[in-house]
């Protein structure tokens, strides 16, 4: 087979970013070579994300779009990947007809094979979800590419897919189906050959990676094996420098993990902990199965063990049935956490969850929703200044991701990052220097290097 160019365009999450990984990993082993524009590419990849309708409408704009590279050049393949092909299938087909492979979730392993049986068959749409199944096992390329989004040195790692919690606004369950764990052993040998090729932080992930081992055997030999003892092993891999992970619903968060901050020296003290609201009812309505109160006792607990953590979250502001009393409990529980910083988003029904299913007397109007967002966003700006002004003066161990002529960028285990100036000597990607922040804005710092 000659040498094909493929190009991938992913929205959304890191779950999103490692599955494009997994596929340029897959197409690689096939004969195909990784491009970077989209004109020029013999198979267009669209890996999508459906948890926003935003992403889901920029999706069908570049399909609109890729319309007419079709028509100049008949043996392009367009795929379509992820949530927004998980959640549509065939309607994708019926409304792009020149879209030739549909791929689900579960399904992106399998892409080498599926694009053969569309160039013998036609139109592919492979959406098929089982409640349990193995992760394939792939490791890592030995010739991995530096220039790509995700460099060298820092890296994801999946350790699950799905989700069974069912938060009542959530696509989740439905386009990545129910959770399942990958072995301990596929995550810590892919682990080890990523250290090897010479990656110094590791991002594990999963859509809650506290549920990690609770709905399928991942340890032979220890049937009670938890995430908190995959945090443990994984740190223990010689040459990691930095252990991170993401994301955690606070109802499963336990003591256990909380622990794991102030025990393991290479676990960077940052959680990202959504709450979602700071209004129990509304909570309640979106089945998240916690309250105000048990989420604060939560975070007192975490800075107990790691009194530096740095705190971030989600907020859904206009959730339907949200009053001004509600949204008022969202702006108090900004106060009390004061976060480093958050993702906040207004509310829009996404097809298939519960909450699209909710009385419309209930919807907050739109011209609400934006007031309220606004009010938390400046708010929330506010607050990420103060807590960055904290960090002036203080020593920070940076790990350096891009050096120019133009300056210097990195990054501290809090996630900050921290902009220098540039040095006689350029620092390579992924060294780290100690760094005194001398300034701080509201989504960076700056620093001049110890």
């Amino acid at each position: 087979m000659s040498e094909k160019v493929f190009y991938i365009k992913t929205f959304g999450c890191q779950m999103n970013e490692r599955d494009s990984e997994i596929i340029a990993q897959s197409l690689a082993g096939k004969g195909y070579i990784e491009g970077m524009d989209l004109d020029d590419a013999d198979l267009v990849i669209l890996n999508t994300c459906s948890i926003r309708a935003k992403a889901e409408q920029k999706v069908m704009s570049l399909l609109g779009y890729l319309r007419k590279n079709k028509r100049a050049n008949p043996a392009l393949k367009i795929c379509v990947a992820g949530c927004v092909a998980q959640q549509e299938g065939d309607r994708i087909i019926d409304r792009m007809s020149h879209v030739d492979l549909v791929i689900g979730t579960q399904n992106i392993y399998n892409i080498a094979e599926l694009l053969v049986k569309a160039d013998r068959e036609g139109s592919v749409v492979a959406t098929d979800l089982k409640d349990q199944y193995d992760i394939p096992n792939l490791l890592p390329s030995s010739d991995s590419d530096p220039d790509q989004n995700n460099t060298l040195f820092r890296k994801f790692v999946t350790i699950m897919q799905g989700c069974n919690n069912y938060c009542t606004y959530c696509v989740v369950p439905y386009t990545r189906g129910r959770e399942v764990s990958r072995k301990h052993n596929d995550i810590t040998d892919e682990v080890k050959a990523l250290v090897n090729e010479g990656v110094k932080e590791i991002t594990l992930l999963g859509q809650n990676v506290n549920s990690y081992g609770k709905t399928n055997e991942v340890h032979p030999a220890n049937n009670k094996y938890s995430f908190s003892d995959l945090l443990h092993d994984v740190a223990e891999i010689q040459g990691l420098k930095r252990l991170r992970f993401t994301t955690s619903n606070p109802k499963d968060l336990t003591e256990e993990l909380m622990v794991c901050f102030r025990d393991i020296d290479i676990l960077c003290p940052q959680f990202h902990l959504p709450v979602q609201a700071g209004s129990d009812s509304v909570l309640k309505r979106m089945n998240r199965k916690y309250s105000v109160a048990d989420y604060l006792d939560k975070v007192d607990k975490l800075r107990e063990f790691c009194p530096d953590i740095a705190l971030t979250t989600d907020i859904i502001v206009g959730f339907p049935g949200e009053t001004e009393d509600d949204f008022a409990g969202t702006m108090q529980l900004l106060e009390t956490v004061r976060y480093h910083g958050s993702f906040s988003f207004k509310y829009s029904d996404r097809p298939g969850t519960r909450a699209s299913t909710f009385d419309k007397k209930l919807q907050i109007e739109e011209s609400v929703k934006s007031r309220r967002l606004s009010r938390f966003q400046a708010r929330q700006d506010e607050i990420s200044l103060e807590r960055n002004r904290e960090y002036i003066g203080k020593i920070k161990n940076v790990m350096i991701e891009e050096c120019s002529e133009k300056g210097v960028r990195g990054r501290t285990d809090t996630n900050h990052i921290v902009h220098l100036p540039c040095p006689t000597k350029l620092p390579v990607p992924g060294s780290f220097i100690d760094v005194k922040i001398v300034h701080a804005g509201n989504h960076s710092l700056r620093g001049e290097i110890v």
